[in-house]
């Protein structure tokens, strides 16, 4: 009957199935008759009643957790997911179905399906990830996708020769890394990381990277320094107070007990560049550009190794940097010292690509993050190819993972681009891995 020409008798047997299927004894039977492929096709119907009588049943038949393999077997959650609803009764049926069957995941019905994924035939493993992908709690992921071997059937579809079937993959990727993180790798800006001149014990009283030296006569002498007109002054204050207060922290065990708080100097923007104060200059294309060793030594390894370790630069007043252009180095470090000097910095969008080479070299980690954000901003249809190759070359990852989210989200859209194909098999490795330490971490977080 719900198959019949009549429209009248499909949508008055539709409308009694609904009915019957409110009653659990009734559910079961009515799935395993052979009724829910015919409910689901009354779903295309251009006939709101009938539509909205078949979307009823279903509802109910979705009470049994008997019924969730079955409506995983026909297709049934791609097809709730997909349709196209006339009224809005019916859309709203259609959700509270799919909440029904996503309440059932859990118990005795994911383990069935995990067995149902590991060895049943292929098209219908690549259902039970589908679906899981989009039903699971984030709690089960790892068991489902790392451990059951759900993502490898995921991803495999992005290689498929179906546009359909690599579409499906990328939503159900993109539904899965959504429940795996409250927030995408880089939906929010970072924070600017916070600058620290820490440079341990081994720097006190280290002629070899001191600016000052000083004899400690009394504390006011010292307060007073912050206070004075001279900004040299300023700066000997507040380092020799820096290294007077870690001295303080190591003499009572006692004393010391909790870890003291990171100290943080803060010398402001007037110092960046300012040869007054200076005691290292950099000479690019026949220009300097003037900094200091101590904000230097705690921004980053390289230039840790450069005045901290065996090279020629280590004692050196002017030190010539060969492999930059003046306008890149200049942009580098007037972002990463300001950032060290103030605590902040603004990276806008047409900077970004250019710092963020320069602190790749430099190993400006913090700086790199922010650049990585800036430039992920941007990412679009015509450039998702060539940001993924940027973050490649410098070992991006933040904004690596922002071209594989937008890849899956923008499937559909960037499947009718020339090219596609090709960027999906470079980038599929990468989603692998993506998803493995996702998930891993997720499962991690969840562990009492």
């Amino acid at each position: 009957m719900l198959q019949s020409p009549d429209v009248q008798l499909r949508e008055m047997s539709a409308f009694a199935l609904g009915r019957l299927a409110q009653d659990a004894h009734n559910q079961a039977g009515i799935a395993h008759s052979g009724g829910l492929m015919p409910l689901l096709k009354l779903l295309d119907s251009k006939n709101g009643s009938l539509q909205h009588n078949a979307a009823f049943a279903l509802y109910g038949l979705a009470d049994n957790e008997d019924n969730v393999s079955d409506f995983i077997r026909v297709g049934g959650i791609q097809k709730l997911q997909e349709g196209e609803f006339i009224v809005q009764a019916t859309k709203d049926c259609v959700a509270k179905t799919l909440k029904r069957l996503e309440e059932k995941i859990n118990g005795c019905v994911l383990s069935h399906l995990l067995h149902l994924m590991r060895d049943s035939e292929k098209a219908f493993q690549r259902r039970v990830a589908l679906a899981l992908a989009h039903l699971c709690s984030p709690d089960d992921q790892r068991k489902i996708f790392i451990d059951h071997h759900g993502l490898d059937l995921l991803i495999g579809l992005l290689g498929s020769s179906s546009p359909k079937q690599q579409l499906d993959g990328a939503v159900a990727l993109w539904k899965l890394a959504n429940k795996a993180m409250t927030l995408s790798p880089i939906d929010a800006a970072p924070p600017s990381p916070t600058p620290q001149v820490y440079l341990g014990e081994q720097y006190v009283n280290n002629s070899s990277v001191s600016d000052v030296t000083f004899l400690v006569e009394g504390l006011d002498l010292l307060i007073g320094l912050l206070g004075s007109s001279s900004p040299k002054q300023q700066l000997d204050g507040a380092v020799a107070l820096w290294k007077l207060a870690n001295k303080a922290m190591t003499l009572s065990p006692i004393d010391a007990a909790p870890p003291s708080p990171t100290p943080q100097v803060y010398l402001g923007e007037q110092y960046v560049n300012n040869s007054s104060v200076s005691d290292v200059t950099f000479l690019v294309e026949g220009k300097r550009f003037y900094a200091h060793r101590i904000c230097l030594l705690a921004s980053s390894d390289a230039f840790r190794a450069m005045f901290d370790g065996g090279y020629r630069e280590k004692d050196a007043r002017d030190i010539e940097i060969p492999n930059i252009r003046w306008e890149v180095f200049e942009l580098m470090m007037r972002s990463n010292n300001l950032f060290i000097y103030t605590g902040s910095v603004d990276v806008t969008l047409h900077i970004a690509q250019d710092l963020l080479r320069a602190a790749d070299q430099y190993l400006l980690e913090g700086l790199k993050r922010l650049c990585e954000y800036t430039i992920a901003q941007d990412i679009s249809l015509e450039n998702v190819s060539s940001m993924y190759e940027l973050s490649e070359a410098f070992n991006a990852i933040s904004l690596r993972h922002a071209c594989i989210l937008f890849i899956l989200e923008q499937f559909d859209r960037l499947s009718a681009r020339p090219g596609h194909s090709h960027l999906i098999q470079r980038v599929m490795p990468e989603i692998h891995s993506y998803f493995v330490k996702a998930l891993t971490k997720t499962n991690s977080r969840i562990q009492p």
